[in-house]
């Protein structure tokens, strides 16, 4: 196993550390919004957080298939991205607020701030969590993989859990 450059370490923790402040401070500062509907401001403020979060889940989804797909796999830099992704797996469920429940079919939407999530995740929203919480758990034993061969697997079945959440609460531009 090669080991981790200590820098890197550093760096790709604070990074996580940034995306999780600026998730926080967006649904803060819709707290303090003036003049505003506080219950839309507070609505689009959680989407668009929740976006950001899967932006830096994804970016740590390419990077773990990007290693493995050129089987040049680096266990210890793999482990810790997949660990990224279960920690922020965690959190995700929790940014989907009833009152984030806004698709209408057909209607024009801002791609940063409009949301994209299917009206059947609140009504089955035991499911989903229970998918997002799978999807953490194999992610978490991916960063714990202490061989290639199981490593690869483990990133395969988190690519799985994903895309079929994704086509059950993703809705398409329709």
């Amino acid at each position: 196993m090669v080991a981790l450059n200590p820098a890197l370490s550093s760096r790709r923790t604070a990074l996580t550390i940034s995306t999780v402040v600026v998730v926080a401070s967006v649904l803060g500062l819709s707290l303090v919004a003036s003049g505003q509907d506080q219950s839309t401001t507070i609505a689009k403020d959680a989407i668009f957080a929740r976006k950001i979060l899967m932006d830096a889940i994804g970016r740590n989804m390419d990077e773990l298939e990007g290693m493995t797909a050129s089987d040049k796999v680096n266990l210890a830099e793999g482990n810790e991205h997949a660990d990224n992704i279960s920690i922020m797996l965690m959190a995700f469920p929790h940014l989907f607020a009833a009152g984030t429940n806004q698709w209408k079919p057909g209607a024009e939407r801002d791609p940063g701030r409009d949301t994209y999530a299917s009206p059947d995740l609140w009504t089955n929203y035991a499911d989903f969590y229970a998918q997002a919480a799978n999807a953490s758990k194999i992610a978490y034993k991916a960063s714990r993989a202490k061989q290639e061969d199981a490593f690869k697997t483990f990133v395969a079945d988190l690519r799985a859990a994903c895309d079929s959440c994704h086509a059950v609460y993703l809705k398409s531009d329709q």
